[in-house]
């Protein structure tokens, strides 16, 4: 039986690294998204996440895509960030952040964990916002939180199984969301940068060895794992 990455979100940025990273060690990919990873090999299941039922139309073609997995690795990567504050959030745009950064995942598990065998992974991608706040994202903020949660108690209920899980929090990554969330502004992108120990962004292809390495590495089981290139603290 082959080994499988079942990743969301990999048509670019950090999902795309990712795919790339685990190609060159022979894992089948395949990419859950509404866009195509453009990678060859890999196999595209264009699902809407942000659809609640996406599950009632499309759980038979991605558990055919999976097919019998010696390994599976699942990644949680997907995720939209938007800008709003605690004065100004409406309900629909909170749920509409939640259903794909935190709800989707926990579908997804309901549906791959029962073909998962003995050394499988879930891999959750959180943020540094997961475990701190900044002003204006008040919806991602709640969903990273939650990511970690939901980490923790995927951790908890699959005592026994062998399939181990981590969240991992992702500094300021050179990615196309976050380049939007600057709004292309060199000046606070070096305002960021200054922040960072390394006095630059995190690379994807960065965050992609991470996910390899929470991906193959059972003892951290239940771990957060910063990846922020180090954080000045002021």
């Amino acid at each position: 039986m082959s080994k499988t990455l079942l990743i969301t979100g990999a048509s670019k940025g950090i999902g795309l690294a990712t795919a790339a990273h685990f190609i060159e060690r022979d894992y089948r990919v395949i990419n859950v998204s509404r866009s195509a990873c453009t990678l060859p090999g890999v196999t595209n299941l264009a699902i809407d996440l942000s659809d609640i039922d996406f599950l009632k139309r499309d759980s038979e073609k991605i558990l055919n895509a999976v097919g019998e997995s010696s390994e599976l690795v699942l990644a949680h990567n997907a995720a939209v960030m938007t800008k709003e504050t605690v004065r100004d959030i409406d309900a629909q745009s909170l749920q509409q952040v939640l259903q794909l950064n935190v709800i989707a995942a926990a579908q997804l598990n309901t549906l791959l964990i029962p073909v998962m065998q003995a050394r499988s992974s879930i891999v959750y991608i959180s943020s540094t916002l997961g475990t701190k706040a900044v002003a204006n994202t008040h919806a991602y903020v709640i969903s990273k939180h939650a990511v970690i949660g939901q980490m923790r108690a995927t951790c908890q209920d699959l005592a026994g199984s062998q399939i181990h899980t981590a969240a991992i929090c992702p500094g300021f990554t050179e990615t196309e969301m976050l380049q939007e969330h600057l709004g292309n502004n060199p000046e606070l992108r070096a305002e960021i940068s200054a922040t960072i120990a390394h006095g630059r962004l995190v690379q994807p292809s960065e965050i992609a060895e991470t996910i390899w390495f929470c991906s193959q590495t059972p003892a951290i089981n239940g771990a957060v794992i910063d990846a922020n290139n180090g954080q000045v603290e002021r």
